[in-house]
């Protein structure tokens, strides 16, 4: 399981250090490729296994279904850890989550999320204040 939330620095050829808490749940690759709400997420083998398992099962008889297979699809990218712990992320996953510098490292359950730092704190603060409103809207929904 990811928890927490870890400030690095993406370098200027795109690496950025995954915290050894997350990468000892990680072999020596992740699998990267665009999340929601413009972050990217991060998925170990088995994570990226079990995520694409879940894709397969949408309807492509579906337009929406086939798009949404697409757009995941296209963009993921393999990437493995060098010896400072680091991954390289391409750059058309850098420009679509607004990544330059600052990243948040979000962990997210059962995989990453990689935010613009200014992306992530917007976004908490956004929802900062709806906590408790959301636990009970979530909560209503389960029974």
């Amino acid at each position: 399981m990811f928890y927490g939330e870890f400030r690095h620095n993406l370098d200027a050829k795109g690496r950025l250090s995954i915290p050894a808490k997350m990468r000892s749940e990680c072999t020596d690759h992740v699998y990267v490729t665009r999340g929601h709400e413009g972050c990217l997420n991060v998925y170990t083998e088995e994570g990226w296994q079990n995520y694409y398992e879940d894709l397969q099962k949408l309807s492509t008889k579906k337009k929406d279904a086939r798009a949404y297979i697409r757009m995941v699809s296209s963009r993921v990218n393999c990437c493995e850890f060098d010896k400072l712990g680091r991954i390289n992320i391409p750059q058309v996953l850098r420009t679509h989550s607004k990544l330059e510098k600052e990243c948040a490292i979000i962990g997210a359950g059962d995989h990453i999320e990689i935010w613009s730092a200014k992306l992530w704190d917007a976004f908490y603060e956004e929802y900062d204040d709806q906590f408790d409103d959301l636990s009970e809207k979530l909560s209503e929904d389960e029974e």
